[in-house]
């Protein structure tokens, strides 16, 4: 058995996913409020009221009269399967505040936070020991995650063509532990916690060339990279063994030295906008984990080394697409923004020497104008996305997630006249 059925939980680290023990958890999407609905599509969109950290070129896009703040956050509902057996877990998490302005002509800045990964898990299984009464139970629990915080600039190089890039700084911490005990008062429990902190950096480039196609239409290609690099962390395994007559412990640490890296990753994706009302695109992109090496225990000599084949390169295709019916009308529903996409990503890690689960996504939302005398560009964002990862003999999880964001586009930089 690959895994065992997952507890019952409510959480706000962002998951409950037994799969968050592996790697460095569950990746985080890093979409905003706007592409939500598109479930993620950001590569070749530009849009001057909306902030896409996830292509820093798009911010030479940004309205020289506006500053655009966006905050999110979301709430799932996920339920696991293993054969028979199913159970639910929710959670809520804040997932990201970001915000943009035009720094000087052909040039706009972003900064903001968001998550990088998210880990949080609680399971356990027991089984009797042959044909004896004597049972052994495995508990596997975690938290923590690495978080995000970053500072932009995009900048028109010369017509149709913007260049841009991230520069982010990573920190945050993990403990996962993994506790074998038994009914039976002569046989130990032995407890291996594995804990790490992240303190780096990151840097993200982005690329974006937009044609004008006669006076209605305007095609965007766009493009990224990620720079890999060590992380500079030191995981640390300690094993405890705990005799269970007498209560007393005795540990052993075990220090792996800048175990942990994040990979080199490309993208490249093409939007379509036609008439202002219309945007269709597709993204893909690939991150290169399959070069790195992970920490791992090695069963036979009980040293905790580093590993190569224990990730593997992640693929994602993203499709979706906006619809607004009229944005110059004055009827509110011709001003709301209509917007589906589906998603298909291999996963970045492997279980047991197997590839683990795939995930299968779609998304549908939509943005609400929030309008008044000053102001004609803020929107509240909801989105609702159901996500699917399966794989043979492992658990299934669905989940249902519901996405709301809040973008303020404040006309701070308009200049008023006096009469």
């Amino acid at each position: 058995m690959a895994l065992a059925t997952a507890a019952a939980a409510n959480a706000q680290s962002g998951t409950n996913s037994p799969y968050s023990q592996y790697g460095l958890g569950v990746l985080s999407d890093q979409s905003q409020g706007f592409n939500r609905g598109m479930n993620g599509l950001a590569i070749g969109l530009r849009q001057s009221n909306q902030v896409n950290m996830l292509n820093p070129a798009s911010y030479s896009c940004v309205d020289s009269l506006t500053m655009i703040f966006d905050v999110g956050l979301s709430g799932q509902v996920t339920n696991f399967k293993e054969g028979n057996r199913k159970i639910n877990a929710n959670n809520a998490d804040f997932e990201y505040a970001v915000a943009a302005f035009r720094l000087m002509k052909k040039m706009g800045l972003s900064f903001g936070i968001v998550p990088f990964s998210n880990i949080g898990y609680n399971y356990s299984s027991t089984e009797n020991v042959g044909t004896s009464a004597t049972t052994s139970t495995e508990t596997h629990s975690g938290s923590g995650g690495i978080h995000q915080v970053f500072v932009g600039v995009g900048w028109n190089f010369f017509k149709g063509l913007s260049l841009g890039v991230n520069g982010s700084y990573l920190w945050g911490a993990y403990d996962r532990t993994q506790t074998i005990s038994s009914n039976d008062a002569y046989v130990n429990t032995v407890t291996k916690a594995y804990s790490t902190t992240v303190q780096s950096w990151k840097l993200d480039f982005g690329m974006q060339y937009s044609q004008a196609i006669g006076k209605k239409d305007v095609v965007t290609l766009g493009a990224t990279y990620s720079l890999g690099h060590n992380l500079g962390a030191d995981p640390v395994l300690t094993t405890t063994n705990t005799n269970s007559q007498t209560g007393v412990s005795t540990s052993f640490e075990q220090t792996a030295l800048n175990a942990l890296s994040i990979p080199h990753a490309f993208g490249a994706g093409l939007a379509w906008e036609h008439n202002k009302r219309f945007t269709v695109g597709a993204d893909y992109s690939l991150q290169k984990w399959g070069e790195l090496e992970y920490p791992e225990l090695n069963q036979t000599t009980g040293n905790y080394v580093l590993k190569k084949g224990l990730l593997s390169d992640r693929h994602k295709i993203t499709v979706g697409g906006e619809w607004t019916p009229n944005w110059q009308s004055r009827k509110f529903y011709n001003r709301v923004r209509y917007r589906i996409g589906a998603s298909y990503n291999t996963p970045y890690f492997k279980v047991n020497g197997k590839d683990g689960p795939k995930e299968i996504s779609v998304s549908a939302g939509f943005g609400i104008p929030i309008t008044n005398n000053w102001n004609n560009g803020s929107y509240l964002n909801i989105s609702g996305q159901w996500v699917k990862a399966s794989a043979k003999d492992l658990i299934t999880e669905n989940t249902f997630r519901i996405n709301i964001g809040l973008t303020f586009n404040e006309r701070w930089f308009n200049k008023w006249k006096v009469n």
